[in-house]
């Protein structure tokens, strides 16, 4: 049996929760970065802590791959029931590279490799997975100087013998996988580019907290929920060396509490969850809106209702942030679809927060923040921030409808200045006082809702791909920009365009010149009643008949996508 797989592969590694599956993505995917390939890598989990099935795609390719596919063109599981799990994925054309002396499989393209017997030998079944990490890079023929550099990175702080064995494991694995490449059995033929090794290796959470941390965010509170934990854990790994308060708070009404605290004493504040932590946070939210503070909330949606498919991904809070909150106030909402337009809008996310006085969400989903890819180095020279709070003297008002240009009244902070700056979740005066007066309350809501306005200048527009004379036009927001993109470029129509939504709300202007143009536009999105569709009539009064909609749990792959704008066309 000898097969060639030319310019993108895609691998797949599966096996149960405790077996190592992310170790195996993470080194993979940083090494042949290093080795200078184009890499994409995501995961699909069950919501075990040992047990059930889970798997890693890793896409290899000598041009940026960015989208999650249904094809395995190889094949590596660790157990029986993963393979199973993977379903109709595995086809008469994926190869199968398996213990099989184990796990027993009938397949016409298995490759029986001992895998098992290997990291046994060297002491422990647990090294099957870095084992199976060597028959990978030996395929590639990999420097194995950049293996055993990388491998010392990963893991120096366990010891010399546990280093030492993860590099013989490795080294077993990479004979058996250059073998059969060089017998041809298995042969990948992907460029490398020298200028690959340079780029960023990160994920959608990377990119959130980076973002934060260019924003000036100095401190993070929040309860552990996935799949928007991630955050939080990058921030306080870079309080190590930043000054950035990192607290666990003991629940969802606590930390979005602290954070408003944070932001009325003058810090940056941020919080991060998911739908059902968020659904707790709402009455912060509000009084958020009532004392008109900055905040900036990062909420990575899961399946839902209730606990849902906590390990899934799904595009269902939309709704839930625009109409979070009882009453009514401002809030802008971006939903990024890169790793770079997580960054930028993220850290944008705090100077508007701060300008306007309002909350500003980041909205991602399981699918975003768990995905990789190569980016070039982020341009810092774009970063500014700026402070908007002032120094206070004696008469300060805090909501002074005489100098609320555009609604936005100066903001003070404690003990910065001669002035006291008082805020209340009851309706209030202009120097933050509890009142009933209701000629001063119309005043107030009035005085708020005119952010909307003022927002305007600082609105991002949606990014428009393809030809300038379309009649398809295919619309999404949030992760569906890559698997959109590359589903276009496979249909290679000259009608036909995408529009991506990076700011869900409110909804830009000048989306509405792109919209009416469309003889016919598409939405495309992860939840069951085109959530988006409906807020794009409400705002535009434009009906969107077409939909193409995915809520089992899992992501748009390419060639599903692909198939089902064909079927629109036609």
């Amino acid at each position: 049996m000898n097969k060639t797989i030319n310019e993108d592969v895609s691998i797949v590694l599966s096996g149960e929760a405790g077996q190592g599956i992310q170790t195996i993505e993470g080194l993979l995917t940083f090494i042949l970065k290093r080795e200078g390939y184009y890499v994409f890598a995501t995961k699909e989990y069950m919501s075990r802590i040992r047990g059930g099935s889970n798997s890693t795609e890793i896409r290899v390719s000598s041009k940026p791959v960015k989208s999650y596919v249904d094809k395995i063109d190889i094949l590596i599981p660790l157990t029986k029931s993963s393979v199973e799990h993977l379903g109709d994925r595995v086809t008469e054309d994926t190869l199968i590279i398996a213990d099989n002396d184990f796990l027993k499989l009938e397949n016409k393209n298995l490759f029986n490799v001992p895998i098992l017997s290997i990291a046994k030998e060297i002491g422990n079944e647990i090294y099957a997975n870095i084992v199976a990490v060597g028959v990978i890079l030996g395929l590639f023929k990999t420097n194995i100087k950049t293996i055993e550099e990388y491998l010392k990175e990963r893991f120096g702080d366990k010891g010399e013998k546990i280093v030492s064995d993860n590099i013989k494991a490795a080294s077993e694995g990479y004979k058996l996988g250059k073998d059969f490449s060089e017998s041809g059995e298995i042969k990948i033929e992907i460029s490398a580019n020298e200028s690959l090794k340079d780029d960023l290796l990160i994920s959608g959470t990377d990119a959130v907290a980076l973002g934060a941390l260019a924003g000036n965010c100095d401190s993070i509170f929040s309860y552990p929920m996935t799949p928007g934990s991630g955050v939080l854990v990058d921030l306080a790994n870079f309080s190590k060396n930043f000054d950035i308060l990192v607290e666990q708070a003991e629940d969802e009404i606590a930390a979005i509490n602290m954070a408003i605290g944070g932001w009325y004493a003058g810090a940056r504040s941020m919080v991060t969850t998911s739908d059902g932590g968020f659904a707790l946070m709402e009455e912060g939210l509000s009084l958020a809106g009532m004392i008109e503070s900055p905040l900036v909330i990062h909420l990575a949606q899961r399946p839902a209702p209730a606990t849902g498919l906590p390990t899934r991904t799904a595009q269902e809070g939309l709704n839930l942030v625009i109409h979070a909150g009882h009453g009514e106030f401002p809030r802008l909402v971006f939903s990024p679809g890169s790793l770079e337009q997580a960054f930028y809008l993220t850290q944008k996310a705090f100077n508007i927060a701060d300008k306007y006085q309002i909350p500003v969400f980041i909205l991602t989903d399981q699918f975003f923040v768990d995905s990789y890819y190569n980016v070039k180095k982020l341009d810092l020279s774009k970063i500014e921030n700026k402070k908007y709070f002032v120094e206070t003297t004696e008469d300060y008002k805090r909501y002074d409808l005489s100098k609320a240009k555009n609604g936005v009244s100066p903001r003070g902070i404690p003990n910065y200045g001669n002035g006291l700056v008082v805020v209340d979740s009851d309706e209030h005066d202009e120097e933050g006082h509890i009142t009933e007066d209701l000629d001063i309350r119309i005043k107030m809501v009035e005085k708020r809702l005119k952010k909307f306005e003022a927002l305007k200048e600082d609105f991002i527009s949606p990014e428009f791909y393809g030809n300038d004379n379309y009649k398809y036009l295919v619309v999404c927001w949030g992760s569906n920009y890559n698997v959109v993109k590359e589903a276009l470029e496979n249909i290679n129509n000259k009608d036909l365009a995408m529009l991506h939504f990076s700011q869900v709300y409110p909804i830009p202007e000048n989306a509405v010149e792109f919209l009416e143009k469309a003889e016919k536009i598409i939405d495309v999105e992860n939840n069951a009643t085109g959530q988006f569709a409906k807020l794009i009539r409400a705002e535009t009064g434009i009906k969107i008949d077409s939909k193409i909609l995915k809520f089992n749990g899992m992501p748009f792959s390419v060639e599903e996508l692909t198939a089902k704008i064909r079927e629109e066309l036609q």
